[in-house]
Formats: C-alpha cells, sequence, structure tokens
C-alpha cells in the first residue's frame, strides 16, 4: 500500500518516535538498525499512530512486543488499535523525543481520531507528519459530506492559516510535498468534496 514509516531521533539524546508501524515489522528492525544517530539497535521509546485503519499498524503489535515501547494515539481512535495505547492524544497536545518536542494536529475526517505532528526546529522550515489526513493533491479520503467538511475545515484553520509556504508535509503514503504547492488548490478541494 506505499505506506510511510517515519523515524524519529533526537540527535543529543538517542530517543526515539516511531510514526506509524505499517505493515513490515523486519523492515522496521532494519531502520532502527540503520539508525546511527541512537547507537541503532532494537532500542525504541514510543511508537504513535496517527490513525485507526489497518493498513498503519499491521507491525504495531510485534514492534510493542518486541521493543515495550510506549504506544500513543489520537484519543477517538485508541479503542480501535491492536494494542492498548498508553498515551491518547488530542489536538494542542505534545510529544517528547528527548529534547525535541512536536505538537500533536487533530485533523478530524478521515477518521475521529487522526492526528498529525508538527516538528519545529529553530533554523529549519517545519515538517508536519500527516499520516492520510493531507497528501500531495489534497485531503485524504472521507466517507461523508460531514467528515469532509471536518477534515477540509481543520486543515484550513489547523494547517494552512497556521504554517507557511515552506511547511514540508510527509503524508501516510507517498511523496512528500509542501504547503506552499498545496495552498491554492484549497478552493477546488472544497468544491468537489473530496
Amino acid at each position: 500500500m506505499d505506506n510511510n514509516v517515519y523515524l524519529l531521533t533526537c540527535t543529543a539524546t538517542g530517543d526515539r518516535l516511531l510514526v506509524d508501524a505499517a505493515d513490515d515489522a523486519e523492515r522496521i528492525w532494519a531502520l532502527l538498525a540503520e539508525d546511527t544517530g541512537s547507537g541503532g539497535g532494537d532500542r525504541l521509546g514510543q511508537v504513535l499512530t496517527t490513525h485507526r485503519h489497518w493498513d498503519h499498524h499491521r507491525a504495531l503489535a510485534e514492534v510493542v512486543r518486541r521493543t515495550g515501547a510506549t504506544t500513543l494515539a489520537g484519543h477517538d481512535d485508541a479503542d480501535e488499535l491492536p494494542v492498548p495505547v498508553d498515551v491518547r492524544l488530542g489536538h494542542g497536545d505534545t510529544v517528547q523525543v528527548g529534547r525535541l518536542v512536536l505538537r500533536v494536529v487533530g485533523l478530524r475526517g478521515h477518521t475521529p481520531g487522526s492526528v498529525a505532528l508538527e516538528l519545529s526546529v529553530p533554523g529549519r522550515p517545519v515538517v508536519l507528519l500527516t499520516g492520510d489526513s493531507l497528501f500531495p493533491g489534497g485531503p485524504g479520503k472521507t466517507w461523508s459530506p460531514e467528515d469532509f467538511g471536518l477534515l477540509i475545515d481543520d486543515l484550513r484553520t489547523r494547517v494552512f492559516d497556521v504554517y507557511g509556504d515552506d511547511t514540508l508535509v510527509l503524508p501516510g503514503h507517498g511523496d512528500n510535498t509542501v504547503l506552499g504547492v498545496e495552498r491554492p488548490h484549497l478552493p477546488e478541494w472544497q468544491d468537489r468534496g473530496w
């Protein structure tokens, strides 16, 4: 399904956060071993799941079993995951990874508890890990006009009205984009309803 899995490492402390243990546990072990910023190995402090859909958590139970990592997910999606969620997240919460502080951006609509993460480092563009809520070319899939309305409103008020054009978007599938490329298309997305 061309899922993206992200590993964030605080280079000062070696603490790590995995975002979306999507499917291939062996590839995730290889990713953990490749990460020289933390000394490699399977040491992993936290796993965050951006939303409840199965393609974003098929390896979650195995990753948690093997690493003992703390689990995090959006409050309204937490009960749908295959493992107990240790930390239930809401819009505006923060997640600490060593010295890095990531802000949680709630983006309702793709699922009720979908969350994105904002990573801001002075002197660098903001990075947003958006799960399936924002891709190059538009918002993620929704299943009703009401869900689409929630998602497009959250994208407008919590993403496009807040972050600059150089903000890097790392989606749950496929290629990256920047908000400046996507911003001019907001009216088109609104009109088409998806």
